[in-house]
């Protein structure tokens, strides 16, 4: 009685705290999930990077989408902050005909116009996730907002809702579709919008996992705290997880609960972005 009672309050009481309103943080419009304490069971047998363990957490409230655009301005409006891609000119975007894992440098894109200028800026997509922004820029929001990034464990026991499987669903990649925003494609010669969108869609716009949380998979990748058994004492990477709009199973096919990603400090794409943790 007393494990089916702890099982029932890991997967439910999250979805509970949910429905029962808005949280909001320093002004920002974000949905809040209380993550309540208890030990969960994390990574996959064989992983360096993420072995099967058990670990236990106090307890955290995470937000339930990715950040948008429209709460990324507010904290620019409010500060003046010029985001690593605006001084540097130096973003990575990506078009249709690109070969796998390639990039393009492109020294007009920023948060206001993920891809460049020439496809577009955001006025028609204030509740699309931010991209083009660095980890700098997202801690910079984080300390402002009074919040701070997941780390590596709690973006991974948010995103199982209580599951041990490769997705929240289980390990069978077929509802893919239903929870997340990936690239359907082949390969990425073509353009692909088989959901609807070929870059990011607006947050919440596939099914949530069981505990209430949206885009755990796909989107964006999502800037975490934390350093992997692998990475060098030196090293300035930081690492990001969930897997992106770009993803696809032949091609970083990183939208599960397991795998990892890691990219340069200060390197801005257009598929990556943030969810934020209370303090």
């Amino acid at each position: 009685m007393n494990g089916f009672l702890t099982y029932c309050l890991q997967r439910f009481t999250p979805v509970l705290l949910l429905l029962a309103g808005v949280n909001i943080v320093n002004g920002q419009s974000q949905h809040l999930v209380h993550v309540p304490a208890g030990d969960y069971t994390l990574g996959r047998k064989g992983y360096i990077n993420n072995p099967l363990r058990t670990v236990h957490t106090n307890g955290f409230d995470i937000a339930a989408t990715e950040l948008t655009n429209a709460d990324f301005e507010k904290f620019v409006q409010a500060t003046g902050y010029v985001t690593d891609a605006e001084r540097n000119k130096n973003a990575l975007v990506f078009s249709p005909g690109l070969r796998e894992f390639r990039w393009l440098e492109d020294s007009t894109a920023c948060w206001r116009y993920p891809n460049g200028i020439t496809r577009g800026g955001i006025e028609n997509k204030m509740n699309h996730p931010v991209t083009t922004i660095s980890y700098r820029d997202a801690v910079a929001y984080c300390d402002w907002a009074g919040v701070r990034l997941p780390t590596l464990d709690e973006w991974e026991i948010a995103s199982r809702a209580g599951a041990t499987t490769t997705y929240f669903w289980g390990d069978d990649m077929m509802p893919l579709s239903t929870y997340a925003n990936v690239w359907q494609g082949r390969d990425h010669l073509q353009a692909d919008s088989t959901d609807g969108y070929m870059y990011t869609a607006p947050v919440g716009s596939f099914k949530p996992n069981a505990w209430g949380l949206y885009d755990m998979y796909g989107n964006v990748f999502e800037y975490c705290e934390g350093r992997l058994p692998t990475d060098k004492p030196e090293s300035r990477s930081v690492h990001a997880r969930g897997g992106s709009w770009w993803c696809s199973k032949n091609s970083c096919a990183f939208f599960n609960s397991v795998d990892i990603g890691r990219v340069k400090r200060g390197a801005s794409f257009s598929n990556l972005g943030f969810r934020v943790v209370k303090k």
